[in-house]
């Protein structure tokens, strides 16, 4: 990336204070006004349809989404656009699938829809195991990001610059989801999605500019500065053309599709909607908006090879993630204040989009904890409510601040393995039982503690031995190789595996046990299939 100017810098460091400002106030704004969970976990459902869907779309497209896929699409260019198309797939399945069940099921956490069936402490406890084991990484991982971007953003270098640019978002991921509850993070995903269109917006309308409104002259220019000629908008330039790189795209493929919108951050929105009715508008919404910002991602990610090219881009990060703001800064190089304006609504849209993600998926690992394992699992529901408020709020510092500790110790590594392992968690374990739990009678409480823990140490143990974590240049043990699994996600193996375990669990649990869930499913069925009986908070 090119040196910023001073303008460019003092501005976006300006924006930076701004915006840190302004969203605590709105946090502190928007808090609970009394000791209320129904207010901390859904803000009293008192979003419409068009806000909640829009907090649905801010908490969707995390600052991974963003930076991540740009920088693949701008470097594989075929095998990129396919990636950001399963993103949008991912929200659409849930929509047409899991979306109202889900809602009618739930109450707070995911835990709330799964014990439905099978309110039992082990239910709780595995709940909130699965819900750790699949956020707390991606937490890492963009608090991680966070050091470095920033500090490249307002002109700082050195190690110690990017850990106090981590420890300062760490303490602001913590002061949103504990101060704000449910309605502040809503309102910082709202105002983040907003900029993060409209700058992405700006970007990709100046890359087409750039290249006369022609998509052909832009794929064009995009071959020429791939170095890879045809071949970038062919699949095979992230994982080869052979047997091998063909599962491994699949897998990846399958992984995002299952794993991304069943994450607990995203889940928990829905239980924020006054009806069913309410939840199918609030997912047109998002669905509409995260398709729009897939569309612009691509546009810039493909933008980038073509006015900056992949060798440019590669060495400002090895995976791409700063294509964003390389794009951002060059697109209009030259013009003097429009190429610094530019550049900060870049920028202002990244320190939101980070700021906004590891605060929602901070909620949501404080609540499960203090809900469903302090609350409904070790006191059994007799927990008041008031001190239940305190525990979700000590739960955010307690998953804080050792998130910020791994982001220091890691945030020189390469962490695709931290990310892959949250979208494989959630495609081999939440989606196996969400699916089971809402729409199969005979499913067992042994078939789902089967379902989550099968389907998570699946593919914990297949991540740990494929090339991502060792054997590879950007795996997160470069220097040492003990991998046996030849594929980059281990969805195509491990989605099968968490039904199969579901189904075994069940199978084995007897006629007798299966009998008795037909009953108690056909209890509950019209109210998770159609909402019948459901009351509002």
């Amino acid at each position: 990336m090119n040196t910023l100017d001073s303008s460019a810098q003092s501005l976006s460091l300006a924006i930076f204070c701004t915006v840190v400002s302004i969203s605590l106030l709105l946090c502190i704004m928007t808090s609970a006004e009394r000791e209320d969970l129904g207010e901390f976990y859904t803000g009293y459902r008192s979003l419409s349809p068009v806000r909640n869907g829009l907090a649905i779309a801010g908490d969707y497209i995390s600052a991974a989404t963003v930076l991540n896929t740009i920088g693949i699409i701008a470097l594989t260019g075929y095998d990129g656009l396919t990636l950001a198309l399963s993103t949008a797939l991912s929200l659409l399945l849930l929509m047409f699938l899991l979306a109202e069940p889900l809602r009618n099921a739930g109450r707070y956490t995911m835990g709330d829809a799964l014990a439905r069936r099978f309110n039992s402490r082990a239910v709780r406890v595995t709940t909130t195991a699965v819900t750790l084991l699949a956020l707390v990484p991606m937490i890492v991982v963009q608090l991680a990001g966070a050091g470095h971007l920033v500090s490249l953003i307002l002109g700082f270098s050195g190690q110690g610059v990017r850990t106090g640019c981590i420890i300062v978002f760490g303490v602001l991921m913590v002061a949103y989801a504990t101060i704000g509850g449910m309605r502040g993070t809503a309102l910082i995903q709202i105002i983040k999605i907003v900029v993060l269109v409209g700058a992405a917006t700006t970007v990709a309308v100046l890359v087409m500019n750039r290249v006369g409104w022609s998509p052909g002259s832009l794929f064009r220019l995009a071959e020429q500065g791939s170095q890879a000629g045809p071949a970038y908008l062919r699949s095979g330039i992230q994982f080869g053309t052979d047997t091998v790189g063909r599962l491994d795209t699949i897998s990846g493929m399958l992984t995002v599709i299952a794993g991304a919108a069943v994450l607990p951050h995203i889940t928990m929105r829905l239980y924020t909607a006054t009806s069913a009715a309410a939840v199918r508008r609030a997912m047109s919404v998002a669905i509409g908006t995260v398709s729009y910002v897939v569309v612009l991602i691509a546009v810039i990610g493909v933008g980038a090879t073509a006015l900056i090219g992949s060798r440019a881009i590669a060495a400002g990060s090895p995976q791409g993630s700063n294509a964003i703001l390389q794009i951002g800064q060059s697109v209009v190089e030259g013009t003097g204040i429009l190429s610094t304006l530019v550049f900060t609504a870049v920028a202002t849209a990244v320190f939101l989009t980070l700021l906004s993600s590891v605060a929602g998926m901070t909620l949501a690992c404080a609540s499960s904890l203090a809900h469903d394992l302090f609350a409904q699992g070790v006191h059994r529901g007799t927990l008041s409510p008031a001190r239940e408020l305190v525990t979700a709020r000590l739960a955010g510092l307690g998953v804080g601040l050792p998130a910020v500790a791994l982001a220091i110790v890691v945030q020189d590594w390469s962490l695709q393995a931290l990310i892959t392992l949250s979208f494989c968690v959630g495609a081999s374990a939440l989606s196996p039982a969400l699916v089971y739990s809402l729409f199969w009678r005979r499913f067992t409480r042994t078939g789902l503690l089967a379902t989550l823990i099968g389907g998570s140490a699946t593919a914990l143990l297949l991540l740990v031995f494929s090339t991502v974590t060792s054997g590879g240049p950007h795996a997160l043990l470069s220097d040492r190789d003990f991998s046996w699994f030849p594929l980059h996600t281990t969805g195509l193996v491990s989605i099968p595996a968490g039904f199969l375990f579901g189904w075994l669990g069940t199978v084995l649990s007897g006629r007798r046990d299966q009998h008795g869930e037909v009953q108690r499913y056909e209890a509950v069925e019209a109210r998770i299939l159609a909402g019948a009986g459901a009351t509002r908070l």
